[in-house]
């Protein structure tokens, strides 16, 4: 496989090229919301791809933003990467163990990339259908050996407040929401503390699971289409995309990817960033809103 890799990969295709490819590293980047009280880390201890190493969204981040894992600087991010054994010319492949198929391995894949990776694929279907298949997991691991990893960070695909703000007035991106509907209309509570739910002026409703089957996989590109066109999104025009943490944002960045449009920016400060700072009749909502 090339440097730029395709987006989304079988366990088939996995379990096979493990076997062939030199430069691989396989990336176990499960993370949970707190509230579900599930520890990625030792559940990795426990269960994981062979030969795969563990990615921490909340090591490898901006650890002086009062925001939970905010990108992080082009220096943290290589050295981090680098002491997982990767290389500038490593095929990285990313998964976790959500039930859902995928929830913050798209987080990672998104990450290689905006930091100029091209060479990085997500295991379709995630830790659950790998075994499903009946591919093996293991307890072991052997720490990699560091590598020299170089970082360029691609500025254009991350969107701040100020940028969000002024898009208001200019509207020269779609701002698109893959929260669940009920947050996104503001009738269901936010998971973090001190946030109430409700949407940015003229964003538009795409929930991160819409994108994927029953069984956890990434639905095939015409559905992924028709997915946008149902929900008002235009694939040739600029995109940014927004969640509460930038987390599950990523996965219509992924989708967006598969239909064509790879330059999808990501708001990294999310609904966190936007309920805190923005004036209430900013934060659009069917329940109660913001109040002064």
């Amino acid at each position: 496989m090339s440097l730029q890799a395709r987006a989304l990969v079988t366990s088939k295709w996995l379990a096979q090229a493990v076997k062939v490819q030199g430069k691989m590293r396989i990336l176990d980047t499960s993370w949970y919301l707190p509230k579900l009280r599930r520890h990625a880390k030792s559940e990795f201890k426990k269960r994981h791809i062979p030969g795969a190493a563990f990615f921490d969204l909340d090591q490898c981040c901006d650890k002086t933003s009062p925001l939970d894992h905010m990108l992080p600087s082009e220096k943290i991010f290589a050295d981090y990467v680098g002491n997982l054994g990767i290389e500038s010319d490593t095929h990285v492949v990313v998964y976790d163990s959500s039930e859902f198929g995928a929830f913050s391995a798209p987080r990672v894949w998104w990450m290689f990339r905006v930091f100029g990776h091209s060479a990085v694929s997500l295991l379709n279907g995630g830790l659950q259908n790998w075994e499903l298949e009946g591919q093996p997991v293991s307890d072991q691991y052997v720490k990699p050996t560091p590598n020299e990893f170089k970082a360029s960070l691609n500025r254009s695909w991350i969107k701040t407040f100020e940028d969000i703000l002024d898009n208001l007035d200019t509207k020269k991106f779609q701002v698109v929401d893959a929260r669940p509907t009920g947050r996104f209309r503001g009738l269901d509570p936010e998971p973090r503390d001190n946030t109430e739910p409700g949407h940015i002026p003229s964003s538009i409703s795409v929930p991160f699971h819409s994108f994927l089957s029953p069984s956890g996989h990434f639905l095939p590109k015409e559905q992924i289409q028709a997915q946008f066109t149902r929900a008002g999104v235009d694939l040739s025009r600029p995109i940014c995309v927004l969640c509460g943490s930038a987390v599950t944002a990523c996965h219509v960045a992924l989708a967006a990817h598969e239909c064509g449009n790879l330059a999808v920016s990501v708001y990294d400060g999310g609904w966190s960033e936007w309920y805190t700072r923005a004036v209430p009749e900013h934060v659009i909502s069917e329940g109660r809103g913001k109040h002064l």
